[in-house]
């Protein structure tokens, strides 16, 4: 078939000494054939992509407690002279 990767033959010995650069390989779709004696044991191959169910709204409504409720109302003239000076 024109167009597919061959996959990387090697034997058990290699990938213990080379694990994390075969990983990488296997990270880029390519698939590694592990053998022991010329006969072969596993294939690694990439993961199945996991695909993440759609968020949805409101999914987190009586979870957030808001404890002061004027939070976000402005500042006072005199509470910003008192956080300005150190005092708040």
């Amino acid at each position: 078939m024109p167009g597919t990767v061959k996959p990387i033959q090697v034997s058990a010995a290699y990938l213990r000494e080379n694990l994390p650069r075969l990983l990488k390989e296997v990270q880029k779709g390519r698939t590694v054939e592990i053998s022991r004696y010329n006969k072969p044991i596993a294939v690694m191959s990439p993961a199945a992509p996991v695909e993440q169910p759609p968020r949805r709204f409101g999914t987190g409504k009586g979870r957030v407690r808001i404890i002061d409720p004027h939070w976000a109302d402005p500042m006072t003239d005199e509470e910003v002279d008192a956080m300005m000076e150190g005092r708040y």
